[in-house]
């Protein structure tokens, strides 16, 4: 059965955003495993509360602002990937937009001939999205979604906690990140910043630890 441009280009965004993708997501805590170490976040509504804020006021909700400006190509990517490294909250978080998005625009060159530099990962997607026959809202809400999703499932592994329990943790962030995603849609390169501290001295933190499960 045939499909149309819709169809496929939704499930070209899905194969980029899932953890198989290689980029190797399942490596990055963002931080978490700092704070779960030190007891920070112990529990499900701890690791609900961090996500939510690292997605309104921290990367994720910057992230998705990078992304929609990259696809709309507002500014040249290089200026936007610069951009997106200035925002790097600690050398491991500048290595983790730095690597994974190398890694992605690796894949998707290698699949589709295409010869895009390497970006930070956020412009990078927004980039190989410009083609896509779909509307910014989805792309965006897909992508914090495999952001929201990857860090609980850091979550589910250290803490730990039950798969059901990551699954609800998941699906009450869906709200937050409809907002985010609205958000983001709208605003201007001068509307980026965060306000998440204590995710971000996580990041800081991360190297000092003596046992590391994570890259970040």
């Amino acid at each position: 059965m045939a499909i149309n441009a819709v169809q496929s280009d939704l499930l070209q965004l899905t194969q980029w955003l899932s953890p198989s993708f290689p980029v190797s997501s399942y490596a990055y805590s963002h931080g978490l495993e700092v704070a779960m170490a030190d007891g920070s976040v112990a529990n499900g509504v701890d690791l609900s509360n961090w996500i939510a804020g690292i997605l309104c006021a921290g990367s994720g909700r910057n992230d998705a602002i990078l992304l929609c400006h990259a696809r709309r190509a507002t500014v040249p990517l290089a200026e936007l990937g610069e951009l997106a490294e200035a925002l790097a909250s600690s050398a491991e978080r500048l290595e983790e937009t730095r690597a994974q998005g190398a890694a992605f625009v690796r894949t998707v060159n290698m699949m589709t001939a295409r010869n895009q530099p390497a970006l930070p990962y956020p412009v990078a997607i927004g980039a190989a999205a410009r083609d896509l026959a779909l509307d910014d809202a989805t792309i965006v809400q897909l992508f914090l979604h495999a952001f929201a999703s990857n860090l609980v499932s850091v979550g589910v592994r250290f803490i730990p906690l039950g798969q059901t329990e990551g699954q609800h943790i998941l699906s009450g962030l869906h709200a937050v990140i409809a907002e985010v995603s609205a958000e983001a849609i709208d605003a201007d390169l001068d509307d980026l910043g965060g306000a998440v501290f204590a995710a971000d001295l996580a990041a800081m933190q991360h190297e000092t630890l003596d046992v590391r499960l994570f890259r970040t």
